[in-house]
């Protein structure tokens, strides 16, 4: 009897322990990252748009999660990115603004992206679209932990040609840039010459990542990729042309749109759905000042170039089938440094031993609707300008000047209108909660909450630094120095 009660616990135990490690060897998760350029926060008919149709996006918000107080850390290009795929401030890592072709400068090697995070699990990477964190080999994204690249190294109106298609005049800023390069790898394979070659880009770089998705079907895959558009200059190709109601940017957007559509409907054909996580989102608000060619804020003050929330909030939509509840709203605060720690924790693997800013958001992804990882932000703009800092719904904007669109006529069909880079903005308290679209300061009535959120700008003073004080943080890094031969 006792040898027949041995022989089965030993059976119990073998069936627990192959149970266990059955459950310890459950599939990665494939993770697609689409990142816009200069998308509005009011540009999707999920966040509310208007009249422009985005049925792909709206299901993929409808079957996962839409944020409502997702941020960029910069409200532009090259910092937002640098943020984006190391997790950090751009200005810990010591990026800033947008890169211009031949910077010298880019993303050190010595930070680890998304893509180096994943190869700890031998996930197979690609970038296609948008860089702008070093234009030339060895600091592209192939140095960055990236197996494949495709796209321009930088913004695409960074070119010999005006916004709405014509050369750039003689003695002009533009008639300086080279043409634009489209790399494959490291190295420079064509240019992109004008508005109907970049009108292309949308639907080469989804052929692009829809390949790679085929290719590595049954391998964990890391997509990134970053879409030019809508940034300026804009342009749709001819199936696209004229269909939205909202003009040429609307027509953008769609094609935008439909192109998700693609990917979510490969995703789907190859059976990927339930181990595949989806995040869209965009790099900074719309740059306001080009009109009819830029897109919406939302209703929330200023856009791009800003620390006011037209610059800062941006749309932010995740989806994993099985794993992130269907049609889930999160209003906490959330920002692109946290999808780095977001992915370690879901891949399970280990950061990097320098110091990272985001906070992992796997509880409130996966439904815990109580859960707010993140309680703080800071926003900083030009090199390293604290000009604004946010605890929950208290936003304590800083005496700065800024750019503004306020009181400006926009341009229209690709012709810029004004935005003075100077404008000061006072020092002002606003509750986000009843006062999304910053109007009324509110510091005369809550001196407390002045108090608490002045104590934060101290701690990231001290940290990050701070140049309308002329502060040196302690622990920033630097970026690489470009040398180009």
């Amino acid at each position: 009897m006792m040898k027949k009660i041995i022989l089965l616990l030993l059976i119990g135990i073998s069936f627990v322990s192959f149970h266990s490690k059955t459950l310890d060897k459950s599939p990665l998760p494939n993770i697609i990252l689409i990142y816009m350029d200069d998308m509005g926060y009011g540009d999707l008919s999920c966040y509310g748009g208007l009249t422009i149709q985005t049925p792909h996006l709206d299901r993929l918000a409808a079957d996962g999660i839409r944020f409502t107080s997702f941020l960029t850390t910069q409200a532009v290009c090259s910092a937002s990115r640098a943020s984006l795929l190391t997790g950090c401030y751009a200005n810990r890592v010591g990026i800033s603004g947008a890169l211009w072709p031949k910077a010298g400068v880019g993303l050190s090697t010595d930070e680890t992206t998304i893509a180096e995070l994943l190869k700890q699990k031998k996930y197979a990477t690609a970038a296609f679209g948008k860089w702008h964190l070093g234009d030339t080999k060895g600091y592209l994204p192939t140095s960055h932990g990236f197996d494949e690249y495709f796209g321009i190294p930088y913004s695409n109106d960074m070119w010999p040609v005006w916004y709405d298609g014509t050369p750039a005049k003689e003695g002009t800023n533009k008639s300086n840039y080279p043409p634009l390069p489209l790399i494959e790898g490291d190295e420079k394979i064509s240019t992109v010459n004008n508005l109907e070659e970049q009108a292309l880009l949308t639907e080469t770089l989804t052929n692009k990542a829809i390949r790679f998705i085929e290719k590595n079907k049954s391998n964990p895959f890391f997509v990134y990729l970053a879409h030019p558009m809508p940034h300026v200059p804009i342009n749709a190709s001819k199936s696209f042309r004229g269909k939205s109601k909202q003009g040429l940017y609307g027509d953008v957007i769609q094609e935008v749109d439909a192109n998700v559509g693609r990917i979510l409907e490969k995703v789907s054909e190859l059976g990927l759905d339930k181990n595949t996580l989806i995040i869209f989102s965009s790099d900074n608000g719309p740059w306001l000042n080009f009109g009819n060619h830029a897109g919406s804020a939302g209703g929330f003050r200023e856009g791009k170039g800003t620390s006011f929330e037209g610059g800062h909030r941006v749309p932010c939509i995740m989806r994993w089938k099985g794993t992130i509840p269907s049609g889930i709203v999160a209003n906490q605060l959330a920002s692109t440094i946290d999808i780095f720690p977001t992915i370690a924790s879901i891949t399970q693997t280990t950061l990097p031993s320098k110091k990272i800013d985001g906070v992992d958001l796997t509880s409130l992804i996966k439904g815990d609707l109580s859960s707010s990882p993140r309680k703080t932000f800071y926003y900083y703009y030009r090199k390293n300008s604290l000009e604004a800092v946010r605890k929950d719904h208290w936003k304590l904007v800083f005496e700065h000047p800024s750019r503004s669109y306020v009181g400006q006529a926009p341009g229209k069909d690709g012709f810029p209108g004004l935005s003075p880079e100077d404008v000061m903005m006072p020092k002002a308290l606003y509750d986000l909660r009843r006062d999304p679209g910053e109007v009324y300061d509110v510091q005369q009535y809550y001196p407390d909450i002045v108090k608490m959120l002045e104590l934060i700008a101290e701690e990231a003073r001290n940290d990050l630094g701070d140049d309308l004080q002329k502060r040196k943080g302690m622990n920033v890094r630097e970026p690489a120095t470009i040398v180009y031969r």
